[in-house]
């Protein structure tokens, strides 16, 4: 069966998702910071946050896996991944004023279950599951927006937007994202 191009988003579909996500940003900004469902004593926020690191983790081992496995793909994806790594360090709950010794261990704990994915033995197929691990990450962060309070929405929504166009560079001609 021959290859067929993945089909790609225009610009304008890309900055309209953007733009919605910084829309439900601005609606998650004006409501109240009360946590939703049980009440752990852990506030909203910092769970929230400790959640998107841990994600972001995972994101960055398989963009770490990934170039392991094509030496040949590292250059193209070592400014995608130094977003990310960027991504989890401004969710990281530390940067928001509050020491996290349990955020770092958690993060750690994460580790193993991104790797117990394998990388697809060719370049291009490796390409597309990095890209729909950025598109899935993305789209999570878009609906965990609904949720946070104003300035982690505002930032999850940075986040996911950022997530949307790296999904996009990595399926796009090959070298575009260099």
């Amino acid at each position: 069966m021959p290859w067929t191009p993945p089909l790609r988003p225009s610009r304008r579909s890309l900055l309209t998702g953007a733009a919605g996500a910084v829309g439900a940003a601005l609606l998650a900004g004006c409501s109240d910071d009360r946590p939703a469902g049980g009440d752990t004593g852990i506030p909203l926020e910092r769970r929230m946050r400790e959640a998107a690191v841990r994600d972001s983790a995972r994101l960055l081992e398989r963009y770490d896996a990934t170039a392991a496995a094509h030496p040949a793909l590292a250059g193209r994806l070592a400014p995608l991944r130094a977003a990310v790594a960027a991504h989890t360090a401004a969710l990281s709950p530390t940067s928001a004023g509050s020491p996290s010794p349990a955020a770092s261990v958690a993060a750690g704990a994460a580790a193993p279950a991104a790797s117990g994915e394998p990388v697809p033995p060719v370049a291009a197929e490796a390409l597309t599951a990095l890209a729909d691990a950025e598109r899935s990450l993305s789209e999570a962060r878009t609906i965990d927006l609904a949720g946070a309070p104003g300035e982690l929405a505002r930032m999850l929504a940075s986040v996911a937007a950022c997530g949307a166009v790296h999904a996009h560079l990595l399926t796009s001609t090959p070298g575009a994202a260099s």
